[in-house]
């Protein structure tokens, strides 16, 4: 009989917040731009990405990142809102795991200096350049159809990003 513990993750997840984490509509990535705090903080969550999140940090021993292109003041309304949602005490997420930067350009670094082998975007222009750097690119929000662009799957939801995911860890 096999005893032996199955081996720990190596998996280690970049998430990105807008219109993956934050429900989005149109081209803004969220819908609080250009609103105040308090309305901001109405804007809901993408069906599913709280319990898809806290699924990932359990699987790969909290190895899950957000990673965020926005300004400084979206990035002080999205930590409002993480914290209004109470989004890092129900996925079990550190909170230093939030990471922001000013441009999309700057995620791809980001994503190889933290090793990262899955990215989540709902962007294929962020997506794009990380083929070659993070193994498993998601294009979240994504028709499932075959993809447009080489190296991204379609991911509509987060169920569907989940069955791309789970069988890789």
């Amino acid at each position: 009989m096999n005893t032996a513990s199955p081996a720990p993750s190596t998996a280690r997840i970049g998430v990105d917040i807008g219109r993956v984490i934050i429900n989005g509509d149109g081209q803004a990535d969220t819908p609080f731009l250009g609103t105040t705090d308090e309305l901001a903080m109405l804007s809901p969550a993408v069906y599913g990405s709280f319990d898809a999140v806290a699924e990932l940090l359990e699987r790969t021993e909290g190895a899950v990142w957000l990673v965020s292109k926005c300004g400084t003041g979206i990035e002080h309304r999205t930590r409002l809102w993480l914290e209004h949602h109470d989004f890092f005490e129900l996925t079990g997420m550190d909170r230093s795991h939030a990471l922001f930067c000013r441009e999309r350009r700057q995620k791809t670094p980001i994503a190889k200096r933290l090793g990262l082998t899955h990215f989540v975007d709902d962007r294929h222009d962020v997506l794009e350049p990380m083929v070659g750097v993070v193994e498993h690119l998601l294009h979240f929000g994504a028709p499932e159809e075959p993809s447009r662009y080489p190296g991204l799957v379609p991911t509509p939801t987060w169920d569907h990003a989940l069955d791309v995911i789970r069988p890789t860890l």
